[in-house]
């Protein structure tokens, strides 16, 4: 009877296993703008317990991700435990989850990741809403380098009030995580004038203010970030996302 159900599902060809994988790629590429190459396996042994929502769990990979908002991902894997989920859902193109899960996470941006999303509206107008000495701050272009003893550079042209003439930021930091939930720049050196530094200073108060994960995480999700490392030109943070509910893309 299994066998009869899972091979008359409307998807030749397919079991049970892949419609459900077919189905949480599709899923979680709606929730970017672009991606690149999507992977997602579910893990069900006997396949039947699929029939009743009963995953061992799922492996999903995705490759050059855009987030709506313009921020961008190298790669985001993502290895969820088991978990239930409403099986009639997938027809509709749906993944509900019955009960909450997690998933160990791993993401890696690039330089040139840093440096397009630090660029992006998203991120300038929250920089922007910062004042410096009573004035607004306007930021021009700003470039983010990943260097070999595992420090950042961020270089940046701002404007205070109504000066037409940038000031410049140049500063090195290492980048750290503190209390699972917030990315912070620690150990920073700052370069320029005194009011090149004072203005530096400044807008790296503001934004370690600014990295709250939980700003930043889907709808239905938390995110928890236990370790980042930095290699290869390359930054990498592990940690662990909470699913209370699918994201859906709004």
């Amino acid at each position: 009877m299994t066998s009869f159900v899972l091979g008359n599902l409307p998807f030749p060809g397919q079991g049970g296993d892949q419609v459900v994988s077919k189905a949480v790629s599709t899923a979680i590429a709606a929730l970017f703008k672009r991606t690149g190459k999507l992977d997602a396996t579910v893990r069900a042994e006997p396949v039947a317990k699929l029939l009743q929502g009963s995953v061992d769990g799922f492996d999903f990979i995705g490759h050059s991700m855009l987030m709506y908002n313009g921020l961008r991902i190298k790669a985001l894997e993502l290895f969820v435990q088991a978990v239930s989920i409403d099986f009639g859902a997938i027809f509709k193109g749906q993944i509900r989850l019955k009960q909450p899960t997690q998933a160990s996470m791993r993401v890696v941006l690039t330089e040139e990741d840093l440096t397009t999303s630090f660029n992006t509206p998203f991120v300038i107008d929250k920089l922007q809403r910062m004042e410096f000495e009573g004035k607004p701050l306007h930021f021009g272009s700003t470039e983010m380098n990943l260097n070999d003893d595992k420090s950042l550079t961020l270089e940046s042209q701002v404007c205070v009030g109504d000066e037409t003439l940038a000031q410049s930021v140049n500063l090195t930091a290492k980048v750290e995580v503190y209390d699972r939930t917030k990315i912070a720049f620690v150990d920073v050196d700052y370069y320029g004038t005194d009011e090149d530094i004072a203005l530096g200073k400044a807008i790296v108060e503001h934004v370690n203010a600014l990295m709250d994960l939980d700003s930043f995480a889907l709808d239905g999700t938390q995110l928890r970030v236990d370790k980042v490392r930095m290699r290869n030109k390359e930054l990498i943070f592990y940690g662990v996302a909470h699913i209370n509910q699918f994201p859906q893309k709004k």
